[in-house]
């Protein structure tokens, strides 16, 4: 019988850590506005009232019922919204402060306007609402990926730095990379970096498994299923896994001023592998609807099994939010005025809805179809694929010619693998190999073997809700600590950038940079020399 997870066994030692502290709430706390109020915009919302010392103070949502809904629970309860609270549009939300700034400076009575702004819209709409913003100058933080196209991502980098080549920042900027914010992942960095409890690192393989419903819905019906119209995968997916692995291994450790150890190649290889309609069962026929299949009842993918039943966080086991809300976001409002009946038809509804052979190909592509074939659907974005960087030794020039001139700057290899068909949604894991041990990283703990002393440690950081192991939360919470220590503390914004975000601008880019660069290595079937890379696409393009 194994041991319990719980008791140690010889040469081995258990670590539990505590959740990180709430900040003290402000007396004069930042006041943010969400952009976008979808699951993200929600999301942030929530972090922000649980875990920061800044305020919800205003939304951005065409849709109504999404606005009214952020704003009732997150911003102005049932008293109904006050002047400068809502905006169907973010452009109006922009009118609205420069004329609330104006009649301030005519001295007039106006309310108070807010400090930062969380962008939580389509992501290929980041780059139009950051630039539409520049002349407010708030503080912003942007979901990932900053945008779909590397011009997008150097356009904003641009935008973001006026005083190019000065790259000092005039406002807070950070990003959605909610994995360098969760309590697991800054233990783990601080185990590898500071501690060095395996030495140098020589090698990480790192693992996100999408989960085989959680892709279909997703990348298959969703969103993000077409490049033409989203962006890779490995974008809209996985950005802020290739971040994770270059903020260990690429990025200076804290307090340290030596340069980043930039990769030296990347590859990738990666295709659309399972759904198309080769893999169509022949007994489908010429279905393009799971309720109107012959085969429905058997499909692992039918769309009823998938958000009307228990198995899979469907409608009936009492759930109403992801994924159900995508289908109906109001579903909530149905299931109020209709009751659990009335929840249900309005589910099965939108799961009905189908195209015929007749249906224009731009009105199929203009919007999801989740109760659509997953065999028939318009997407091609991959749902497997693997990503390799390598670095070469580089020793800083400053140190004596001994062990120490490459610690942290030798030779090493990550593969990162995206595969979408895993029982396991979302719950990553890594094997790390360094010089004097080995580390497996999963979700929950962090189990490290000394080959020296032959003893392991098992740490078990907080296991924080809210999303992405506490990423969430963390990222809400040292965005307006940053926000604040500008605001009512005198920190300049660089060095407020710097200790609570704890990610430049410069690593933003670098990070979506990968990922661009692994793309065209996978397209191409190369591997790349990343320096030139980046060398012939971004640092020519900031000088244009």
């Amino acid at each position: 019988m194994a041991p319990h997870a719980d008791i140690p066994t010889p040469n081995e030692d258990v670590v539990r850590l505590d959740a990180p502290p709430r900040p003290p709430m402000s007396l004069n706390p930042p006041r943010i506005i969400i952009i976008g109020a979808g699951s993200r915009g929600n999301g942030y919302a929530r972090a922000t009232g649980e875990s920061t010392n800044g305020v919800i103070a205003a939304v951005a949502e065409p849709i109504p019922y999404k606005r009214r809904q952020l704003g009732q629970k997150f911003i102005w309860g049932k008293a109904g919204p006050s002047a400068g609270q809502e905006f169907a549009d973010w452009r109006d939300f922009v009118i609205w402060e420069q004329e609330r700034r104006a009649n301030a400076a005519r001295g007039e009575d106006v309310p108070e306007g807010v400090d930062a702004a969380f962008i939580c819209v389509l992501d290929e709409q980041h780059m139009e609402v950051i630039v539409g913003l520049a002349s407010l100058g708030l503080h912003i933080m942007c979901e990932k990926p900053l945008a779909t196209s590397l011009e997008d991502c150097v356009s904003i980098y641009k935008s973001l730095l006026s005083d190019l080549p000065n790259t000092t920042p005039s406002k807070v900027f950070s990003i959605g990379h909610v994995l360098r914010y969760s309590p697991h992942n800054i233990l783990l960095r601080k185990l590898l970096l500071e501690d060095r409890v395996i030495g140098d690192i020589l090698s990480i393989n790192h693992t996100e498994p999408v989960g085989w419903w959680h892709f279909a819905h997703s990348y298959v019906r969703g969103n993000w299923r077409n490049e033409s119209t989203t962006a890779p995968s490995l974008l809209t997916k996985s950005c802020h896994d290739i971040d994770l692995l270059l903020w260990m291994l690429c990025s200076s450790p804290p307090n340290s001023t030596q340069p980043a150890h930039l990769p030296s190649t990347v590859s990738s290889s990666g295709a659309l592998h399972y759904f198309n309609r080769s893999r169509k069962p022949t007994a489908a026929g010429s279905a393009t609807n799971c309720l109107s299949c012959p085969i429905e009842k058997s499909c692992k993918y039918s769309a009823k099994k998938i958000y009307l039943e228990p198995g899979h966080r469907g409608l009936r086991s009492g759930n109403t939010r992801w994924p159900v809300y995508i289908v109906v976001p109001d579903i909530e409002e149905c299931i109020i005025t209709g009751g659990a009946s009335g929840g249900e038809s309005a589910l099965l509804a939108k799961l009905e809805e189908d195209y015929t052979t007749q249906t224009p190909v731009s009105e199929i592509s203009s919007k999801n179809w989740f109760g659509r074939c997953v065999y028939e659907a318009d997407n091609d974005v991959c749902d497997d694929q693997i990503v390799t960087m390598s670095w070469d030794n580089d020793p800083l020039p400053d140190i004596p010619d001994n062990e120490n001139s490459l610690q942290g700057r030798g030779a090493k290899t990550a593969v990162f693998h995206m595969v979408a068909h895993t029982k396991k949604i979302c719950e990553r894991y890594s094997n790390i190999y360094g010089t004097d041990g080995e580390i497996y990283a999963d979700s929950e703990t962090i189990t490290v073997e000394d080959f020296n002393t032959g003893t392991k440690k098992i740490y078990k950081p907080f296991l924080a809700g809210g999303g992405h192991g506490g990423g969430d939360d963390g990222l809400a919470r040292q965005f307006i600590l940053a926000v604040d220590a500008v605001k009512n503390h005198n920190v300049d914004v660089e060095e407020a950038q710097r200790i609570h975000v704890g990610c430049s601008l410069e690593e933003v880019i670098r990070s979506h940079a990968m990922v661009f660069a692994a793309e065209e290595a996978r397209r191409s079937k190369a591997v790349l020399d990343f320096p030139q890379w980046w060398k012939n696409n971004v640092d020519s393009a900031l000088v244009k």
